[in-house]
């Protein structure tokens, strides 16, 4: 694990699923039947844990305009210091993105108040969780 530095806020477009983990690749698909130019943005996933104990996954594209609005839920990712850890060819293994996660979140730098991040590209994705500022 190292850290990243995210350098500038994106603006996201995000889908709920329904459920964890079943819901993960329908939200996904909502926002690819939906969404124009999908071949041009980012894909994300966020997730954290909601009041009663279970894990709350949203489905996240980037806005191409600042100005872009949906029916959808926006988010924002923003600015700071990241922990990170990339998986390479993640398909062949998608358990790893939550062995990943489980390691991330025991750091003690964590900032509980920010979500569980996932950056898709090419066939990889990036975890990061937000750290606290120093």
């Amino acid at each position: 694990m190292e850290k990243y530095e995210w350098k500038q806020n994106v603006e996201l477009i995000c889908f709920q699923a329904k459920k964890f983990p079943d819901g993960i690749q329908e939200a996904f698909d909502t926002l690819q039947q939906n969404i124009s130019e999908c071949d041009k943005r980012d894909w994300y996933g966020i997730s954290y844990q909601g009041p009663n104990g279970e894990i709350i996954y949203k489905a996240a594209i980037n806005k191409l305009f600042s100005d872009e609005h949906h029916h959808f839920e926006d988010f924002t990712v923003t600015t700071g210091t990241y922990l990170s850890e990339e998986i390479r060819d993640w398909m062949k293994n998608p358990a790893q993105i939550g062995e990943t996660f489980m390691k991330m979140l025991s750091d003690p730098r964590l900032d509980v108040t920010f979500p569980c991040l996932e950056w898709y590209y090419d066939d990889h994705v990036l975890c990061l969780v937000r750290l606290t500022a120093d």
